[in-house]
């Protein structure tokens, strides 16, 4: 093991050598272009220490053009290697023009400032390929990490030293530090500049504007405003829709460093035509407040766009006359006191337009069962409440439909679908009638067993951040309870609280329920017809009947109800993709 080891410096002399036989076979033929000189040659026959040729003022480093390889030195000045002269001794080796941009960028194409130049250069072996920025190439890539003997012809360079982990981490690292540097630093006129850059290079029509002003030393009102608004477009991009002053500054300084026939000499900073935090009045603010004003426009459509289903204010779908003011008042007054079923109703109607201003009205809405308590004696006006809402045709939807239609597709998808578990099961067997038409169920008839089944089919879903995932089992307790007869209702419904409406089954036994009631404000209203279909029917028209939203645990739930049995707001509210899924599985599913 001993003769196998080799210390880092001997590894670095004999990379050095063979780099040395290689440039006087690689590099020799060039001539006009940039020929290496011999002294520069011998530096890599020299034998040096590896930690001192980091830092040694004659530091040359491999330079790669257009396919063609060349070695560059790296000036230094003041005990640190120059950024700006490094790049014109590269425009100078390739005989490129003065005016041609140039930029850094490590193995994995994040750009090397000017600040970490030196750095970086002092802290690992390094050679760089160098494309122009403003033409037909665009990029100088850095590539970090790798020693001379990685150097080679081959393109695959820059994809081998993107594949290591280090360097996924220094473009994380790279990204952080850039952006809290244009944040927090001073503004440095080449980061703004090479930041202004960066953006239009990397812009559908940006490099025309550059093209433009290399001609032209100026840029036309149109490119102009072409300019702010790519400039405009990454800068929300890169910090928000609302960037920091001192982002919007930076910005503004780069236009006029990269274009510096642009800026005013009369300005005291000479881009407040482009940015000017005191007055507000500039280019860059003028395109800023377009975009968060057209973002804040866009997000009020978008809340427009969907319903909030039970709580969302309706147009009346009826022709029944609607009072208002004394008119209303009196009929209200005489609804309280009368006996009659069929006078309740027809002023019930009459007043309908006033309760819903009621029940919109965040300040009264828990009054409703007190200004019109027949709805606690009187079955039936929850179901003509909601059919003025929508009409007979939409209000009759459940009742047809589930029994024939749903029903027995939930119980086939939930046979294939469903995990099985105990209560799952359970529920299964209970679904289903034997052939003597007596209930397995000794908990809930069939098609309570088969409602059970499609929320256990969208149980329900992570909100927030309070407590864990509520199971189906737990919320079938937000969607229907369980009372002996003979038992208090006072104390039950004391024992309630505040929650949203659900179905309360008072019998002998669950699955031989003789009376059915929804409770709401700790009220109970009774339901107009004793099954349970019914009885589900009209708890989910409560919902609207008294503009009510629906339990967190029960929405998916209750969101497939809405649209896919009865229709309402199809293609306006937010449904979730299991929603989506299960609708697509039992309308497509053969029984």
């Amino acid at each position: 093991m001993a003769l196998a080891r080799v210390t880092a410096a001997e590894a670095l002399l004999h990379i050095q050598d063979s780099l040395a036989l290689e440039s006087e076979e690689d590099f020799s033929s060039s001539d006009e272009s940039g020929e290496d000189s011999e002294e520069e040659r011998l530096y890599f026959e020299k034998r040096i220490d590896p930690k001192e040729d980091f830092c040694n003022s004659n530091m040359l480093v491999p330079v790669e053009y257009n396919g063609v390889r060349k070695w560059v030195r790296v000036p230094q000045a003041e005990d640190e290697y120059s950024y700006s002269q490094f790049l014109q001794a590269v425009l100078a080796k390739f005989n490129l023009a003065d005016s041609a941009s140039l930029r850094l960028k490590d193995s994995s194409n994040v750009e090397v400032d000017s600040d970490i130049f030196d750095e970086l250069l002092k802290s690992s072996g390094v050679f760089f390929k160098a494309e122009e920025c403003n033409g037909t190439h665009t990029e100088v890539t850095f590539l970090e990490g790798s020693s001379s003997s990685d150097w080679s012809p081959s393109p695959s360079c820059a994809s081998q030293g993107s594949s290591s982990g280090s360097d996924s981490t220094l473009i994380l690292e790279s990204a952080k530090t850039r952006r809290r540097q244009l944040i927090e630093g001073p503004l440095d006129g080449n980061v703004a500049r090479d930041n202004v850059r960066a953006a239009l290079c990397s812009k559908p029509g940006g490099k025309e504007i550059l093209e433009e002003y290399e001609k032209t030393s100026t840029i036309s009102d149109v490119t102009r405003r072409k300019m702010v608004n790519i400039l405009v477009a990454d800068m929300v991009e890169s910090h928000g829709r609302v960037p920091p002053v001192n982002v919007r500054n930076l910005y503004a300084l780069g236009i006029t460093t990269l274009f510096p026939k642009l800026s005013d000499p009369d300005s005291k900073n000479g881009y407040e035509h482009f940015y000017d935090h005191q007055s507000g009045s500039s280019y860059l603010a003028w395109r800023l407040k377009t975009v968060q004003r057209t973002s804040a426009q866009d997000r009020k459509k978008s809340k427009i766009t969907f319903q909030e289903g039970p709580k969302t204010p309706r147009n009346i779908h009826s022709d029944e006359k609607q009072l208002t003011g004394d008119e209303c008042r009196e009929a209200i007054s005489v609804m309280k006191h009368s006996s009659d079923t069929i006078l309740v109703k027809n002023k019930m109607k009459a007043t309908f337009q006033h309760r819903q201003r009621v029940i919109q009205d965040p300040d009264s809405a828990s009054t409703v069962l007190d200004l019109f308590p027949r709805f606690l004696d009187t079955p039936g006006l929850i179901d003509q409440d909601f059919s003025m809402i929508f009409g007979e045709e939409v209000s009759v939807k459940f009742l047809s439909k589930w029994p024939t239609f749903f029903k027995p597709r939930v119980i086939a998808d939930c046979c294939k679908n469903l995990t099985p578990s105990l209560h799952v099961d359970e529920l299964l067997l209970y679904a289903q009638e034997s052939d003597d038409g007596v209930w397995h169920s000794e908990e809930w008839d069939s098609e309570m067993a088969a409602i059970l089944l499609l929320l256990h089919l969208l149980p329900p879903t992570v909100k927030g951040k309070k407590g864990g995932k509520m199971s189906a089992s737990e919320a079938t307790q937000r969607l229907i309870k369980f009372m002996k007869v003979g038992s208090s209702m006072e104390t039950f419904l004391k024992e309630t609280g505040p929650n949203q409406p659900f179905l309360l089954g008072v019998g002998e036994r669950s699955n031989c329920i003789q009376d059915f009631y929804i409770i709401l404000d700790q009220k109970a209203i009774p339901c107009r017809m004793q099954t349970l279909v019914a009885a589900f029917d009209e708890l989910f028209k409560a919902h609207y009947a008294f503009a009510v939203s629906y339990d967190d645990a029960l929405s998916s739930f209750f969101i497939f109800i809405q649209t896919t049995v009865y229709g309402i707001d199809v293609g306006k509210v937010k449904e979730s993709p299991r929603v989506k899924e299960i609708r697509a599985r039992l309308l497509h599913c053969e029984v």
